[in-house]
């Protein structure tokens, strides 16, 4: 499989597989060609010589003496598509596999000329499913940054003051959810990585799993935290949520955050080699029904448990496999996921959410995160 010819035209700042590829960052668009299983990189006089050092694996090409090349043949127009076709050639094939995301308009002018562009079915690089030990040292790392960002933000948390309507007070003006945002992306970016769309969803605006968080954060409530911040070194990320409380939680909220806990405990149970991702989630599902949490739309919004389990992590923050009710991915030894439960009800002022980071081995899942778990703070 690995010998298909293949064709990428991406930067590698976005695009997952062209980093995975090249194995350095690059912020243009450029071109990678593995060509009878050998990696060829097309870049400009910017990035040559750099390349020649961080991408070692593969052989360099300079996109201005592929041009002059061509001009010498007698080609009069040198642009992408038509050097694509010169190096294609020049190795003799006419049709090459690419991505499903490959720019429609280049592909169409390749087929002008006469290069047959085929998407190639499944995962471009299975491979990246499967985390090798230097992989879940990035992802290790990352993790670690995301968890010194958490640490900053609990900190805050801890050290604001409890004023008027229950309102959280730092440095003596109301802490919102962007200052402590803040907080955490910068001490993210003092460790590393860059940390983008941290949750921090107080409240009620915890009953939805992707609200950002807004506004003055209060005393007595459910605060969810999750940060999953990218490695400027790598481009691993990490993944971590916890939900604390500053001040006393209600007995429903310690009920709801007990439970979340053993959902979570169920399910590193039962991820191991060879388990189906469905199966994982119903498992937690259906704990949770048994717990007395239904879960459908309640009121005009959805309630109870409504998002999977987990998911892959590595180049991407969401990969394959998938812990889900409409997964088909089964768990294999050196997947990287995450786990990470939850249950939203507004009337119990918001929700509960606690994710960590596993990697399967042969013996069984291996927490990858290191961050305690505490509801009140």
């Amino acid at each position: 499989m690995n010998r298909e010819n293949l064709l990428i035209v991406a930067d590698s700042e976005h695009d997952a597989n062209m980093l995975y590829a090249a194995r350095m960052f690059v912020p243009d668009p450029f071109i990678y060609l593995r060509i009878k299983g050998k990696c060829h990189l097309v870049m400009n006089d910017l990035e040559i010589d750099r390349s020649r050092q961080e991408a070692r694996h593969c052989r360099i090409h300079s996109f201005t003496q592929c041009q002059k090349r061509m001009q010498r043949e007698g080609l009069k127009k040198a642009a992408t598509p038509e050097l694509i076709r010169f190096l294609l050639r020049s190795a003799r094939l006419k049709k090459i596999f690419v991505p499903y995301n490959f720019p429609f308009g280049l592909a169409r002018e390749l087929g002008r000329l006469e290069i047959k562009v085929k998407v190639r079915p499944g995962p471009l690089f299975p491979q990246r499913e499967f985390k090798t030990a230097e992989e879940v040292k990035k992802i290790s790392a990352a993790l670690m940054m995301a968890e010194v960002g958490l640490a900053e933000g609990i900190l805050a948390l801890k050290n604001s003051k409890i004023g008027r309507n229950r309102r959280l007070m730092y440095n003596h003006v109301p802490l919102t959810s962007e200052k402590l945002r803040g907080i955490i992306g910068t001490a993210i970016l003092q460790a590393g990585g860059v940390a983008s769309h941290t949750i921090v969803a107080g409240g009620k605006q915890g009953g939805d799993p992707h609200e950002q968080g807004r506004g003055v954060l209060r005393a007595n409530e459910p605060i969810i935290l999750d940060v999953f911040p990218r490695s400027q070194k790598t481009g691993y990320f990490g993944d971590i949520t916890r939900t604390v409380v500053k001040g006393r939680a209600s007995e429903a909220v310690r009920q709801l955050y007990h439970t979340v806990e053993q959902g979570q405990e169920l399910a590193f149970e039962q991820i191991k080699n060879k388990a189906h991702g469905r199966q994982v989630h119903q498992s937690v599902q259906q704990f949770f029904f048994q717990q007395g949490y239904k879960t459908g739309r309640i009121g005009g919004r959805m309630q109870g448990f409504f998002h999977g389990t987990g998911h892959g992590l590595g180049l991407e923050i969401h990969e394959t496999p998938r812990i889900s009710s409409t997964s088909t991915d089964i768990l294999r030894t050196s997947h990287v996921v995450t786990v990470e439960p939850g249950l939203y009800y507004p009337e119990l002022s918001g929700g509960v959410r606690l994710e960590d980071v596993a990697l399967i081995t042969g013996n069984g899942p291996r927490n990858l995160t290191k961050f305690e778990k505490v509801l009140e703070i």
